[in-house]
Formats: C-alpha cells, sequence, structure tokens
C-alpha cells in the first residue's frame, strides 16, 4: 500500500490533489458497495444534511446525497479492511509529512440519479478538526455521459474534473479545495471522509 500512499501524497504535493486510480481492490469495492445497497434497501441511508451537530441544516436545493456513517468498531469485514487502510495512511502521513493526524470519519455517500452537491468546502467554519479529505468510489463501468464528476475548483489554474470510477481515491485538504459534485445519471456510490487532528 505504500506506493499507493505515496502516489496520493505526491498529487497532493505537486497539484493540490492526490489520485490513486486503483487504491481499493476491486474485491474490497464490491463488498463495500453491498454493504452500501443493503442499507439503501433496509431504509438505513439519511438524507445529508450541511454543518455539524451545531450548524446543521437540511438544505436539498444544495446537496441531494444520502449518507450512512461507518462506526469505528464495526466487525464487518470490509469496513475493517478499508478502516485498516486509512489508519495505516494516516500513520504514513505522519511519519513522512508530519501531520499530527489523530482520528477519521467516513461514511458511505449515495448519489441517486438526477442528485448533486453545490460548490463547497469540507472544514466547518466553527470546527477546524477536518484536515484532509479523501473519497473512495464504488462505481462500475462508470463513463462521461453518467454524470456525477467531481469538480475541483483551483484558484490558479482551471477547474479540474474527476471521473468517479470504481477503486479510484481523491485526496485533498478539506479546508482550501472548493468542490461540488454535478448532477448524476445513475446512482453513484463512494466511501466518503476525513482525516482529522482533534
Amino acid at each position: 500500500m505504500e506506493a499507493k500512499f505515496e502516489e496520493l501524497i505526491e498529487g497532493f504535493i505537486t497539484g493540490k490533489i492526490g489520485i490513486s486510480e486503483l487504491f481499493m481492490t476491486e474485491q474490497l469495492s464490491a463488498s463495500l458497495l453491498g454493504n452500501l445497497m443493503r442499507l439503501k434497501d433496509d431504509g438505513l441511508m439519511a438524507t445529508a444534511g450541511i454543518g455539524n451537530a451545531h450548524t446543521k441544516t437540511d438544505t436539498l436545493s444544495i446537496r441531494s446525497d444520502r449518507t450512512s456513517w461507518l462506526d469505528a468498531g464495526t466487525k464487518n469485514m470490509a469496513e475493517m479492511e478499508f478502516l485498516d487502510i486509512i489508519e495505516r495512511f494516516m500513520a504514513h502521513l505522519n511519519r513522512t509529512c508530519y501531520t499530527g493526524l489523530n482520528a477519521c470519519e467516513f461514511h458511505y455517500a449515495l448519489y441517486e440519479e438526477g442528485t448533486f452537491y453545490g460548490r463547497h468546502k469540507d472544514q466547518f467554519g466553527n470546527d477546524s478538526n477536518r484536515k484532509y479529505s479523501m473519497i473512495s468510489y464504488l462505481n462500475d463501468n462508470w463513463i462521461e455521459s453518467n454524470g456525477g464528476q467531481l469538480i475541483i475548483h483551483h484558484e490558479d489554474k482551471a477547474a479540474q474534473s474527476i471521473l468517479p470510477t470504481n477503486c479510484k481515491t481523491v485526496f485533498f485538504q478539506s479546508d482550501i479545495l472548493e468542490h461540488e459534485v454535478v448532477k448524476a445519471y445513475r446512482p453513484r456510490m463512494s466511501v466518503t471522509g476525513w482525516l482529522k487532528r482533534v
């Protein structure tokens, strides 16, 4: 995994956003997708809001995805494997980049057909704990016409469009880059979260 960790870090250093096309194995991605679909079928995906516990609002005009949080104490094998990779990545960042990370939070995200997330930053105005954002995609055979691209808005260059293809992971600083998810034309799934210093 260290080569994949370095791939994310190198992209972040050189272009403010790290991308690893095959960060997860197809087997892990398929298992996480299966978990997400079971949560959906059981009615356990909640409409996402904006803000944290102190400022949260339900604003469908800005954000229309649904989410379900991963439990740090999960006994699900795929979730345990995924969170172990994240813990190893944080340890690698702390060892090589002196980031001081000591916590994380992740959720399943489901964008159903016609849903989107408007332009925003991931760090709350009243809470600076989120330091880095990570998105790992679970979408087989995704093409441009399916929409759902992650658009990264850079201050010093043109916006960057990222296709949410299976096994890809994206990594960037939570308080710097504004980004959005454009309208998806088929269900778009990911595991999304933040590396934190608390």
